[in-house]
């Protein structure tokens, strides 16, 4: 199996690129070509090896959820040319993302059970357990790190004062983030699945402002299988759960916490295809469709062909 982890195009009209920890931006003026790679990150660490078709999977993903969302608030999106890319409006991104969580788990559990009561301005109820839900979603917002640098909790107070939005702006991402997020949760149900907690990336385009990035994705979301929920929180037992996170308890399990000096552990032949697998597990439970993988001899060559017709029209 194939994997892209790395991008070097020059598109008609390009501008300049970033690359970020697992997707590459082309700028072309006013528009962005987004290629998702098969990077994968965990605890803000770029992996050494990549995992093949997770770019499909996610972009496709993420695709789908943009086209399903469009009706609550205007998306990036103009087009997917190729599996692995998607081409859209260029924004003026807020530097934060709006981290929506519907149940403690994950680092707020941890925070929490270390005795922390309030996580970015907003105070948690006593008495909670791991994975029981709030009685309402809860926004708590991180800063963007830049690669290689944490991303850190950020209160909706300090987000206003270091005038990273206005108060104006700063209320339609939370009317947006808390819409999606019920959005996400519905379509999560018809899937037999819950939606955890999840993140929204939103900028500004001719002054409207717009949602980015992928949704509703493994990589930035957190499911659990609704059937057995209620059994195993009362018996306190793990959730069966579909995400990311099982990469970063593989990565705990074996020394690893993204802190200086900690070496990744060793991802072999045999771990990467179980994270792939794993990948189109969460894929097909998500979309409820059944994946299909674009192999491909060389997948740098068939992204430039894909995007330079489209671009080409």
């Amino acid at each position: 199996m194939k994997s892209l982890t790395k991008t070097d195009f020059n598109f008609p009209g390009q501008q300049g690129v970033y690359h970020g920890k697992v997707r590459d931006v082309y700028n072309l003026g006013d528009r962005l070509v987004m290629v998702a790679t098969d990077r994968i990150s965990a605890f803000d660490v770029v992996l050494p090896e990549g995992i093949p078709f997770k770019g499909q999977m996610l972009n496709q993903i993420a695709a789908k959820f943009l086209d399903a969302t469009q009706d609550i608030c205007p998306n990036w999106k103009l087009a997917t040319p190729d599996p692995m890319v998607t081409v859209g409006v260029m924004c003026e991104g807020f530097p934060v993302e709006m981290i929506v969580r519907g149940y403690l788990c994950g680092s707020a559990w941890r925070a929490y059970k270390g005795g922390v009561r309030e996580i970015c301005g907003v105070r948690l109820p006593e008495g909670m357990r791991e994975n029981e839900k709030f009685p309402t979603p809860i926004i708590t917002p991180t800063t963007k790190a830049e690669i290689g640098e944490h991303d850190a909790d950020i209160s909706k107070e300090e987000i206003l004062a270091k005038g990273l939005a206005t108060p104006e702006e700063y209320a339609v991402l939370e009317k947006y983030t808390l819409a999606l997020f019920q959005r996400g949760t519905e379509i999560a149900a018809e899937r037999g699945l819950i939606l955890v907690d999840t993140k929204y990336e939103f900028g500004k385009h001719n002054g409207t402002i717009y949602l980015m990035d992928e949704i509703h994705t493994p990589d930035s979301s957190r499911y659990f299988y609704a059937d057995g929920y209620a059994e195993r929180f009362e018996a306190g037992e793990p959730q069966k759960q579909l995400s990311k996170e099982f990469v970063r308890e593989w990565l705990m399990d074996n020394g690893f916490q993204g802190k200086e000096g900690q070496q990744v552990p060793e991802m072999t032949p045999e771990i990467v295809k179980g994270i792939s697998d794993r990948y189109m597990e969460l894929y097909e439970a998500v979309t409820g469709e059944t994946f299909c993988r674009e192999e491909h001899d060389d997948l740098t060559e068939r992204i430039e062909k894909n995007v330079n017709a489209y671009l080409a029209q």
